[in-house]
This record gives structure tokens, C-alpha cells and sequence, in this order.
């Protein structure tokens, strides 16, 4: 029997990423994949600007975007009559990396992420994430490993383990986290139940077409939607020579390949990879903690493609429970950490759910509008061409229009952050408005040497002060040194930051950099402050001191 602090079972995206994190945070954790390797099916393809600054902290990002998309390939989406060769019906324009990331380094105002997006296929990701795991030190990967089944006592978790050899052995960790998907072992022998609906069942196809990309007459993008019976939609792969294919209308496999010829508009050459079915899912796990045994990802909630919210919503759990479990593990955690874990995360898989039915009931309204006759010259089929696309043009910004629900996103009622006693902002609104209001992201901006603020920021609790401020850090800083917390203090030298960030001239972030506290004066209670921040008491209120009123 070997010790461990966390066994995560699941070796998709959500659990290499959280391997990934407990490891450069200190934790010994082993990770468990019944697969023998990696997934080769696209499944998500990408990565939404708030997990590539995961990334970005993780050491990371590079890699991503080199295995991913190149770099000066637009992200277009299409909405196409009946094939790739026709005029499209919408064009919505999407800049590509290169370009986002030339437009961000001239705009210094909050509302654009230290990453864009990424596009990069899970096949790609998850190699890629697996390697990183098993360089770095104190985690050990197992694929070819299967959980058999768990027991948890007051002081840990004892798994039984089976190799794909039929080797049994027995490991027992402080913790454990189920990131083993849609079926998970983990949430089924806990009894935790999803709630939600089951949506549309349909086929998808995965081809190697190695020219078709560089023939499209109608443009360079990512999506190629079809206003057509079968309700098809083509999505272009990270190396752009691979293609996956969707269709609800197609009624056999042997039909999906004839369909990709029928799109592409022209004489392609391509190899058939895979044709399945399988059926979209909007639900969401009761609870994400059962005592020492915690859930992520599609474990927690199955989010549809549409929007792209599924792997990114896991992400964030990731990174989430990490620092939690290592601020518990290393000793300076209250009983208020880890439980605020759910309190945080599962609203967040709410609102993303909420978010995906949306894109998906847009694009399906648009859909509905097709008939046989549309793409005919008569009067009837330019009448129904005309509503179609002008409903199109709308609803499908629902899909990718997404960036208040990537960024914007807060934790609300949670035990670790410092409540202001109002509505603050909308935390569900599409568009994205920096704001420091406790529980947000603390927004993106550039120093006055054009260093980003979030490189200055390591995973310990931060005092970001405007100049001259400084004084007001000691008190804190001998709060969470009695706590035995990691604490620092940055001095925020940037024009922008006054504006961005509302004229506070003090934040408190945590590891994750979620804002707790934010204040124009004086801090509040030291101690109490400290204490909210690290989980040791159960109020998000913290006990006023003599200075409170000159926080506000």
C-alpha cells in the first residue's frame, strides 16, 4: 500500500490538469486512466481564453498553442446553404491568434484576456498535457490503471486499483477527485445523482482530407454550419487537414462519408477515421463533494459542444480544488477551503449549462427554417434564404460570442470572499466588463514596463497595492504568516490600473487570482481578513475593525 495525498482518477484534459497543478503546487498525487492511451476523437477542439491564462500560469501555454491551430489561421464561422463552394449564407469574422494577440498588446483597458483562445483538438491536447504531467515532479501517471472501487474513513480514501494486466493493488491517499467523465466510476459509487435533460442524438464522423482546407473558395475558418436537412456542421481540426463531421438528419453511418463529399462541393480525396453516434447531455451532479471524495468536469456536469464551455468549465474546477487541496494539505486550510470548492464551482457549471442550452435553442431556431426549396431562385426560396439568414446572423453569436461567460463569471455566496452586501454586477451578461468586485477575475492589465499583472502574481495569497499604499500590507502580512498562509504584496505601477481597476487602491487575491477584498483606504480586521480568505471561519462577512468604514 503506497501514500498518497490526492489519487485523481480520469486522464482527460481535467484530470492531466489538475495533476498538473497539485504537482507544481507541492502535492504528491498519482493519476489513474483505464485507457491504455490517450483518446484519437476530436471531442473538444478548443481552449476559451480563460484556461489558456491557466495555461499561461502552468508554463504552458506555448506548447498549446505550437501543438495547436497555427497561429495566423483565422477562427471564422460560416453558415453555408449546401456546400463549401456556394457563397455563405453568414460570415461572422474571428481574428486569429496572431492578430488577437497583436489587438492585445495595443489595448490597456480591461477588456481583453492576457490569452486568446486556442484551437486545439483533444487528440492533440491530451499527449500534450500527459507529457507535462509525467515531467513534473511528484506526480505519477498510470494509464492502463482502472479504480475498482473506494472506501473513505475520517482521515482518507483507500482505493482499489486494477492494471490492465489484472495486477490489483491498494493505494491509500488523503483525498480523492473522480475526473473520469460522463460515466464516472467515482460519482456512481457515491450515489450522486445528475440532473439536467438528454438533447439531440447525433452521428459524427472524423475524415483525413489533407487539400480540402486549402480549397475552400469562401474563406478560412474553424465552423462550416449548413443550412440543410441533415443539419450538418463541419469543424476544422488544430493541423487543419483532419475534419470532423455532425449531422442529426443522417440516417446510417454509411451515409456520413457520401454527406462529406456532398459538402465539400468538390473532388476531395479523404480517409474515413470513425463514424459513431452519441447524444448530447445538459446536466449537472447534486452535489461535487461526498467528505474526501470530490468530482470534476464531465464527472460534475455534461455541457454540449455548443459553445464550447465542456473541458474549459472543468478546467476551472481544476484549478479550483488544486489550491484548496494544497492550502489543506500544507497545513494552513480551514474546514471552509474545501468545502467552498462546491459552493463556488457548481453555480459556475449551472450558468455554463444554462449557456449552452441557450446557443444550442439559437441554433436549432435558425434551423428550423430550412425547406427543400431554399436554395431555388424563386421568389418562395429567396424569401425563406432572406429570414433564414437574417435569424442566423443573430442566434448564432450565441455560440461563440461568448466572452462574459469565459471571463466574467464570480463566485457568489462563497465562504471564501468578502461580501459587499449587493447585487454587483451582472455575472451572466455575453459581453465582458472588467470589474474588481469581489469574486470576479481580476482583470488583465499591462504594467507600466508592459509586463502583464499576472506574471507578477505567484500562487499565494496577493495585497495588490497602488503606489504609496504599501503600509497597509504589514498588518496582513503578519495575519496570514500566523496562519502559516502564503502571502505577498505587489505594488501595481500602471496608468491603467487606476481606471481598470475602479480606483481601489488595495486587492486581495488568492492563488487563483478570484478577487476576496477590495478597499479604497484602510483594511479591514487583519486577522479576520486572513482568516475569511483561508477558509477558517464561515462567514463572508468579516468582523469590522476600527477601520472598516474607511475600506469602503
Amino acid at each position: 500500500m503506497s501514500d498518497l495525498d490526492v489519487l485523481i482518477v480520469g486522464g482527460g484534459p481535467v484530470g492531466l490538469t489538475l495533476a498538473i497543478e497539485l504537482g507544481q503546487q507541492g502535492i504528491r498525487c498519482e493519476l489513474v486512466e483505464r485507457r491504455t492511451e490517450p483518446g484519437n476523437l476530436p471531442k473538444m477542439e478548443r481552449c476559451n481564453p480563460r484556461t489558456m491564462e491557466y495555461f499561461h500560469r502552468m508554463g504552458i501555454a506555448d506548447r498549446v498553442r505550437a501543438a495547436g491551430l497555427p497561429s495566423d489561421v483565422p477562427m471564422d464561422v460560416f453558415i453555408c446553404a449546401d456546400s463549401l463552394t456556394r457563397p455563405p449564407l453568414v460570415h461572422h469574422r474571428y481574428p486569429s491568434v496572431s492578430e488577437l494577440k497583436a489587438i492585445g498588446q495595443l489595448v490597456n483597458d480591461g477588456s481583453m484576456p492576457l490569452e486568446p483562445p486556442q484551437l486545439i483538438s483533444q487528440y492533440t491536447l491530451e499527449p500534450l498535457l500527459r507529457q507535462v504531467a509525467e515531467t513534473t515532479p511528484g506526480v505519477t501517471v498510470q494509464f492502463g490503471c482502472e479504480l475498482t472501487d473506494f472506501t473513505q474513513d475520517d482521515d482518507g480514501v483507500t482505493a482499489q486499483l486494477r492494471a490492465a494486466d489484472g495486477q490489483d493493488r491498494t493505494v491509500r491517499a488523503r483525498y480523492l477527485v473522480g475526473c473520469d467523465g460522463a460515466s464516472s466510476t467515482v460519482r456512481r459509487k457515491l450515489g450522486i445523482e445528475l440532473h439536467g435533460d438528454s438533447h439531440l442524438t447525433m452521428r459524427q464522423a472524423f475524415f483525413h482530407c489533407p487539400d480540402l482546407f486549402a480549397r475552400i473558395p469562401i474563406g478560412k475558418g474553424n465552423h462550416y454550419h449548413f443550412a440543410d436537412e441533415a443539419s450538418s456542421f463541419l469543424i476544422v481540426q488544430d493541423d487543419t487537414r483532419h475534419f470532423s463531421l455532425h449531422a442529426v438528419g443522417a440516417d446510417s453511418d454509411e451515409a456520413m462519408p457520401r454527406l462529406f463529399e456532398s459538402l465539400a462541393g468538390m473532388p476531395v480525396l479523404y480517409k474515413t477515421l470513425h463514424v459513431g453516434q452519441w447524444t448530447q447531455h445538459l446536466m449537472l451532479a447534486e452535489r461535487y463533494r461526498d467528505g474526501r471524495v470530490f468530482l470534476a468536469g464531465d464527472a460534475a456536469h455534461l455541457v454540449i459542444p455548443t459553445g464550447g464551455l465542456g473541458m474549459n468549465t472543468g478546467a476551472g474546477d481544476a484549478v479550483d480544488l488544486a489550491w484548496k487541496l494544497a492550502g489543506t494539505l500544507h497545513g494552513w486550510g480551514g474546514a471552509q477551503l474545501l468545502e467552498s470548492y462546491g459552493v463556488e464551482r457548481r453555480p459556475i457549471g449551472a450558468r455554463n449549462i444554462a449557456a449552452s442550452r441557450k446557443a444550442a435553442e439559437g441554433r436549432r431556431r435558425w434551423r428550423a427554417l430550412w425547406r427543400p426549396d431554399m436554395t431555388s431562385d424563386t421568389p418562395e426560396g429567396k424569401r425563406v434564404r432572406a429570414e433564414l439568414t437574417r435569424l442566423a446572423d443573430r442566434e448564432q453569436r450565441l455560440s461563440n460570442d461568448l466572452l462574459g461567460i469565459e471571463l466574467g463569471y464570480r463566485y457568489v455566496d462563497s465562504p471564501l470572499i468578502m461580501d459587499e452586501n449587493e447585487p454587483g454586477p451582472d455575472r451572466d451578461s455575453y459581453a465582458y466588463t472588467p470589474t474588481t468586485w469581489p469574486g470576479a477575475r481580476l482583470p488583465h492589465v499591462w504594467m507600466d514596463d508592459w509586463t502583464a499583472v499576472q506574471d507578477h502574481l505567484g500562487r499565494c495569497f496577493t495585497l495588490l497595492h497602488s503606489p504609496g499604499a504599501a503600509e497597509h500590507a504589514e498588518g496582513l502580512a503578519r495575519a496570514f504568516a500566523r496562519l502559516g498562509a502564503p502571502f505577498t504584496t505587489f505594488e501595481l505601477r500602471s496608468a491603467a490600473a487606476e481606471t481598470v481597476y475602479e480606483g481601489y487602491r488595495l486587492i486581495l487575491v488568492r492563488p487563483d487570482l478570484h478577487i476576496i477584498w477590495r478597499g479604497r483606504g484602510q483594511l479591514p480586521d487583519p486577522d479576520a481578513l486572513a482568516a475569511l480568505a483561508t477558509g477558517q471561519v464561515a462567514t463572508r462577512t468579516a468582523p469590522a475593525g476600527p477601520k472598516a468604514q474607511a475600506a469602503r
